[in-house]
């Protein structure tokens, strides 16, 4: 069992499911001004206002994003049908949680600080600049809370919580709720009734009527009608 199943198993084993799956990850096809304005974004208007003043913010520099890309991906990796933690944005994901959540500032950034650190001493520059094997070898020494030396807890603490955050942002993006097979949220899309069954009953829609109320490019949007019961928009 590769890394991504065994992970994969034990989310489809527990409450983690559950928790995991409240958020909403912005995925990487789409932008950030699609997504803030989108009708099924299921935020407050104040919440909006927050997200989007988050989202202007700077706190993480270039090189610590580019060092928690990387992360991310050895952490969870592509596979044959899915793409990598940073194929579902979840980078950006834990750009933005770092600033919703400041609790998780410091630890973050000292922990990446911590990395370079580390891999400057064993390898002679900062851990993006390492090899793949270089790379897998320090996070080796950190990923396993039961065999970590004392000398490495810190590393240990810092990987564990980049390993939930990565967890968390990629199952609760669009891929990764396709990853996991989970369609309890999954909203089912009304279309009318069938054909067959209209049929059936000698009926049929009125086509100007279905035209303004069966569009699923309309989904979100509020229908306004008059007193007479008419459809304005």
């Amino acid at each position: 069992m590769n890394r991504r199943d065994t992970i994969k198993s034990l989310l489809l084993g527990s409450a983690a499911v559950g928790l995991t799956l409240k958020g909403c990850v912005p995925t990487a096809s789409n932008t950030e001004a699609e997504i803030l304005n989108s009708p099924l974004y299921g935020r407050t208007e104040d919440e909006k206002k927050r997200d989007q003043k988050l989202a202007k913010e700077i706190f993480l520099n270039e090189h610590e994003l580019s060092t928690i890309a990387v992360l991310c991906d050895i952490i969870l990796p592509a596979n044959n049908n899915f793409g990598s933690a940073t194929d579902a944005g979840v980078h950006d994901f834990i750009e933005f949680i770092v600033k919703d959540l400041p609790s998780h500032k410091t630890p973050v950034r000292g922990g990446l600080m911590w990395l370079d650190n580390f891999s400057n001493k064993r390898f002679g520059k900062e851990f993006v600049s390492c090899t793949n094997s270089e790379q897998l070898e320090i996070c080796d020494q950190i990923a396993y809370p039961t065999k970590t030396k004392p000398e490495l807890k810190q590393g240990e603490k810092f990987f564990t919580r980049m390993r939930n955050l990565t967890l968390t942002g990629y199952y609760t993006s669009k891929m990764g709720i396709e990853d996991l097979g989970y369609l309890g949220n999954k909203p089912n899309v009304w279309d009318g009734v069938p054909d067959s069954v209209l049929k059936k009953h000698g009926l049929s829609y009125d086509k100007a009527w279905l035209a303004k109320c069966v569009d699923q490019s309309k989904r979100g949007k509020i229908a306004n009608w008059d007193d007479k019961g008419n459809l304005i928009s």
